[in-house]
């Protein structure tokens, strides 16, 4: 038997992200539930989110934000030979977002799957993306977070509505002679697995904030510690750091609590809300088109949500 041997090692070669078109402001949401733009911004930090019309699907948002992650890298659909899409928003399980995504990109016959872990979906699809490269499995993989948590957020419940929305993000991961992508770091706490659920095909997501909020703010800062010295890397060398876009709080202690000062603080949930598996490439993507970041600088993802599950590690920026 024969050991398949792939690239020394794995970088992100490009990324892209879409948004809908549609712009829920916290005004919008005080005209059919209790609550205020004050309220709302001291207590997640959010201004407004985007959320898709009724007939545009998550594919079609994964679509949209793949196709853009794949020009910028500069290879063809040709070249893609495995599709990882992660999400947990699907109206239907079966089929999987992932060859539909290929399809539609004309990606011909790859391998494709899909991977739920849901805010921390992005990070854990990354890390099998860069195993399956140097692993030889793979030699470029496109990798998309999409999620349309619009379908699935009961809109007069002000403990949800307020939070999450709609996006795509999007990475194309290729081979690299150096490692462009550190060693992942992920893990999970089944026994609070209550805490982020929809409990059945017929129910609305349902969060207990803050029992997510004293896990996310106290659990957290180890693993992206880890992440970095895994990666052999201290914070105080990081570019960027790119949590999951969950909450502004959580962000900023997080960020304080791993002595990232230097770093760019990914903010872009003031502006889109909370998009789950979409949040971290969606708000590096941002990111590097306002030139906020510069190519080769180092980056920390540090992804978590339901589950409940979290997953981080260091990039190099394309």
């Amino acid at each position: 038997m024969r050991i398949m041997r792939g690239a020394p090692g794995a970088r992100v070669l490009a990324f892209g992200g879409y948004q809908p078109a549609g712009v829920v402001t916290n005004d919008d949401l005080a005209k059919t539930i209790d609550t205020n733009d004050e309220w709302i911004q001291s207590r997640v930090g959010i201004k407004e989110r985007r959320v898709a019309g009724p007939e545009e699907t998550d594919i079609d948002i994964a679509v949209q934000a793949g196709g853009k992650a794949l020009a910028a890298s500069g290879l063809s659909a040709d070249e893609i030979d495995l599709v990882v899409v992660a999400t947990c928003t699907l109206e239907a399980q079966i089929p999987n977002a992932a060859a539909r995504v290929a399809h539609r990109l004309g990606i011909d016959s790859p391998g494709a799957f899909d991977v739920n872990a849901a805010c921390a979906g992005f990070c854990y699809a990354l890390a099998a993306a860069g195993d399956a490269v140097r692993a030889g499995s793979a030699t470029n993989v496109l990798v998309v977070g999409t999620e349309k948590l619009s379908q699935w957020v009961d809109w007069t419940d002000r403990a949800t509505c307020v939070i999450f929305a709609d996006g795509a993000g999007a990475a194309v991961v290729g081979p690299s002679e150096t490692p462009g992508i550190g060693p992942v770091v992920w893990g999970s706490a089944g026994d609070k697995s209550d805490a982020i659920i929809v409990r059945d095909r017929d129910s609305f997501l349902h969060q207990e904030g803050q029992t997510v909020f004293r896990w996310a703010t106290t659990a957290l800062h180890p693993v992206a510690r880890q992440a970095c010295e895994r990666a052999g890397v201290d914070p105080s060398e990081l570019a960027a750091f790119v949590p999951h876009q969950a909450n502004l709080r959580i962000i900023e202690a997080i960020a304080r609590k791993i002595g990232a000062d230097k770093a760019v603080i990914a903010k872009d949930i003031v502006l889109a809300g909370n998009t789950s598996a979409a949040s971290i490439p969606l708000a590096l993507s941002r990111m590097i088109e306002r030139g906020e970041v510069q190519s080769g600088g180092l980056a920390l993802l540090l992804g978590f949500g339901a589950g409940l599950t979290y997953a981080g590690q260091v990039i190099e920026i394309p």
